[in-house]
């Protein structure tokens, strides 16, 4: 289940976003919504509602707390993820860099805005992939979509917060992100159902956005699992950061330093 074919990893390359059908066993699944329902019980410092008292649903987000749930750790370390992440992003190493938790209730209306994610991030390279892991059946209309191609636009898009602002400081030569809704079909937009099993894996640069949960009955829980390659080097961006790492106490990196560390361990 860890092994991928060739095609599948020119797809991800070539698109910067690739579906992976069937990659995680149901006891992976399970161990991620046991540890899902400890995190929601006990939030971590950086969590975030992004639903306000006038919106309907509930969307919640939170992220950097797989060393103290024991059950994203297991993931982490013991699933296929780590090889799934070093295949795609042809690296000889797989780091990790961090979870990150969303959850749109039934009838959350609140999208996610069109982003992307490594002009949040602290980190510089090329080679580096997310795994969106579904936890619950994802309708397409309720599914993230991503821009095929973008993760090699040469642009890099100033980072939104998910209630739909833009940060205030930001690196100077970051520009606007287009005005994706008002022109769909000028874009190679990728979406598909998804099953619990599957995930998408897309590149830190690919443009991408979510509608609400549609459904009146299901939620849409899904695990983000983000890994780095060879060529990450840490960076710090003027402005705020997110994940905050810069303030973590365990980080003792400096511009252009290898990711490798305690903070973002070699898994695979």
């Amino acid at each position: 289940m860890s092994q991928l074919s060739a095609q599948t990893v020119r797809d991800f390359q070539d698109d910067g976003v690739a579906f992976l059908r069937g990659v995680f066993a149901p006891e992976w699944i399970a161990q991620l919504r046991a540890g899902l329902d400890r995190n929601i019980a006990d939030p971590g410092p950086h969590h975030r509602v992004y639903t306000g008292a006038d919106d309907g649903g509930h969307f919640f987000g939170d992220y950097c707390n797989w060393q103290r749930i024991a059950e994203y750790e297991t993931v982490v370390r013991q699933s296929p993820a780590a090889a799934l992440a070093r295949q795609l992003m042809a690296s000889r190493k797989a780091m990790f860099f961090h979870e990150h938790v969303l959850v749109k209730e039934p009838g959350t209306a609140k999208p996610t805005p069109w982003h992307h994610d490594q002009p949040y991030y602290c980190v510089d390279g090329w080679q580096n992939v997310s795994l969106w892991i579904p936890l619950d059946p994802v309708a397409r209309e309720s599914a993230v979509e991503f821009i095929a191609g973008s993760h090699k636009w040469d642009a890099w898009y100033t980072p939104k917060k998910f209630v739909g602002e833009d940060y205030q400081e930001t690196d100077k030569d970051f520009q606007a992100m287009p005005d994706i809704n008002a022109d769909r079909q000028a874009y190679d937009l990728r979406g598909a159902d998804l099953q619990p099993g599957d995930c998408v894996a897309f590149h830190f640069r690919t443009v991408h956005g979510a509608p609400g949960n549609q459904s009146r009955q299901q939620r849409r829980r899904a695990i983000a699992l983000r890994w780095l390659g060879d060529d990450s080097r840490y960076v710090t961006r003027p402005g705020m950061m997110s994940p905050p790492f810069h303030e973590f106490p365990k980080n003792t990196l400096r511009d252009g330093d290898e990711m490798a560390s305690e903070l973002f361990p070699v898994i695979a």
